[in-house]
C-alpha cells in the first residue's frame, strides 16, 4: 500500500485522489492554527515557492488533535492561512491524526506498513513521501521546514 492508494477531502470539500500526487516528491504535514509552531506556514511556502516547480507538493491537514489548537472551520482555517501566512500549497479538510476517528490517511502513516510507525506527537508532524507514494522519511514537529535536515531530505529525493 502506500498514500496513492487512498482519497482525502480538499479544503474546499471536493475529494482529491492522492494518486493525483505520483510522481511527485511529497511532504504531508498536520497543522494548527493556534499552535507555538504555527509560524512554521511561513517555512511551508518558503518550500513550495522553492520547490514546487521541482516537483515537490506540501500537502497540509488541519487537525484538532492536539490542545484544541485548530478550532476553525474549514472556510476560517483556509482564510488564517491565506491571509496570515499567504500560504499557496495545498490545504486540506481538517481531520483527525489519532484515536478512534483516525482518518485512513494516518491510520497508514502511522502503522507498521508505513516503515516510520508510532502515534503523532504533536501538530506539525511531517512525512516525506517519495514518487512511489511511499514514506521516505518522518520529522518531529520541531524540525523546521527550514532546517538542514528537512531541506537536504527533500532535495535528495527531488534529484
Amino acid at each position: 500500500m502506500s498514500i496513492h492508494d487512498l482519497t482525502v477531502e480538499t479544503i474546499g470539500g471536493s475529494d482529491r485522489s492522492l494518486s493525483d500526487y505520483k510522481g511527485k516528491i511529497c511532504l504531508l504535514v498536520n497543522v494548527a492554527s493556534e499552535c507555538g509552531l504555527t509560524p512554521q506556514y511561513e517555512g511551508l511556502q518558503a518550500l513550495h515557492e522553492k520547490y514546487s516547480s521541482m516537483g515537490l507538493a506540501i500537502l497540509a491537514f488541519p487537525a484538532n488533535n492536539f490542545g484544541a489548537q485548530e478550532p476553525g472551520s474549514n472556510q476560517q482555517i483556509q482564510e488564517f492561512c491565506t491571509t496570515k501566512f499567504s500560504v499557496r500549497f495545498e490545504l486540506f479538510s481538517k481531520i483527525s491524526t489519532s484515536g478512534e476517528d483516525q482518518c485512513e490517511l494516518y491510520k497508514f502513516l502511522t502503522s507498521d506498513e508505513s516503515g516510520f510507525p508510532g502515534d503523532i506527537s504533536w501538530n506539525f508532524e511531517k512525512f516525506l513521501i517519495g514518487r512511489d507514494g511511499t514514506v521516505i522519511q518522518r520529522f518531529e514537529p520541531k524540525t523546521e521546514p527550514q532546517s538542514e535536515e528537512l531541506i537536504s531530505a527533500i532535495e535528495n529525493a527531488l534529484t
